[in-house]
């Protein structure tokens, strides 16, 4: 059975000394566990594609890891995008049948976002890009941001809307008081990276992004960032009387967004989300390297689906969605 995993990391020289160094102080303070990742993030090559042999994934969809660029000022944006996108550009020329890629896009600059947009895919063959969720408190729906969400409807790409650390006022707020391990874990991989993200995605929705681009389409992992458990209630309590938008909120849910569940090897949260939107909106994702290829593609054989429906998660629905 083909893989293809699309929610899977690099990092390019530079990024880690630059807008990942918290991240890379992090590694490097917990031991050999952390100086691994660090080497993974940094190899987009044979030891990589090795890895993936011996797991059995046959293609991976790579992106700039979290944090990305975007709490960066516009100008360091611009930069840092354009190299790590030349940076990944290299890597798909050196192995272009196990690696494709998504931009990073240096958002702050709406128009110079969309250029680059327009850039990797045209001339690069990305297949999409990713945003690591709001920049320094502003999100999707904000029209600021419209013209690289009308670049990604007419590229006819998808946008991967991936998490990060919810705004200083809410870290604050909601995740304080905690000793700094628990408040890092819980406002991040614990909890509020997941609800961030199902945050921003109802703000677009609410913010009337999918009526305004009705064939966008937005990819978010961990099995729907909650998202699956809220829908029935969403759809109860914020009726189309209420918002004035065309289409339910469990509409959009099902027909703007695809699911990964990259880290998330949990049977009855995947069967929860395959219950509310089917096979067809769901892909196979490690999370590399933070997951494990191997629990993942064990993962993926177990699933409690037809052969048909694991074909699909396993590789149809990324060659439709990315093109591949």
């Amino acid at each position: 059975m083909r893989t293809v995993t699309v929610e899977e990391h690099f990092a390019s020289p530079g990024f880690l000394d630059g807008p990942g160094r918290q991240l890379k102080e992090r590694f490097q303070r917990s031991g050999s566990r952390g100086a691994r990742i660090i080497e993974q993030l940094n190899d987009v090559g044979a030891k990589r594609v090795a890895e993936m042999d011996a797991a059995g994934i046959d293609v991976q969809v790579l992106s700039l890891n979290a944090p990305g660029i975007e709490q960066l000022e516009a100008v360091d944006q611009i930069t840092l995008a354009r190299n790590a996108n030349d940076f990944l550009h290299g890597a798909l020329k050196a192995h272009p049948t196990r690696f494709a890629g998504l931009a990073a896009l240096p958002i702050a600059a709406p128009d110079k976002a969309a250029a680059e947009f327009e850039r990797t895919v045209r001339q690069l063959g990305f297949k999409g890009a990713l945003i690591n969720g709001h920049t320094r408190g502003r999100y999707l729906d904000d029209k600021f941001f419209w013209p690289i969400l009308e670049c990604a409807m007419s590229l006819d790409v998808p946008i991967y809307l991936h998490p990060t650390r919810p705004p200083k006022a809410v870290l604050e707020a909601s995740y304080s008081g905690f000793s700094p391990a628990v408040t890092e874990m819980l406002a991040g991989a614990g909890w509020g990276w997941h609800i961030e993200t199902a945050i921003h995605l109802i703000r677009m929705i609410l913010g009337g992004v999918f009526d305004r681009y009705p064939k966008l389409q937005i990819v978010i992992g961990h099995l729907g960032e909650a998202l699956p458990f809220m829908l029935p209630r969403l759809d109860r309590n914020l009726a189309r009387e209420l918002t004035g938008l065309e289409r339910s909120v469990g509409d959009y849910l099902r027909h703007n967004v695809h699911y990964t569940f990259g880290g998330f090897n949990f049977p009855a949260t995947f069967l929860d989300l395959l219950l509310e939107v089917g096979a067809s909106r769901i892909m196979f994702s490690v999370d590399y390297p933070y997951g494990s290829m191997a629990a993942a593609r064990a993962f993926l054989d177990q699933l409690p689906v037809s052969a048909a429906d694991r074909e699909r998660i396993a590789h149809g629905n990324a060659e439709k969605l990315f093109n591949l």
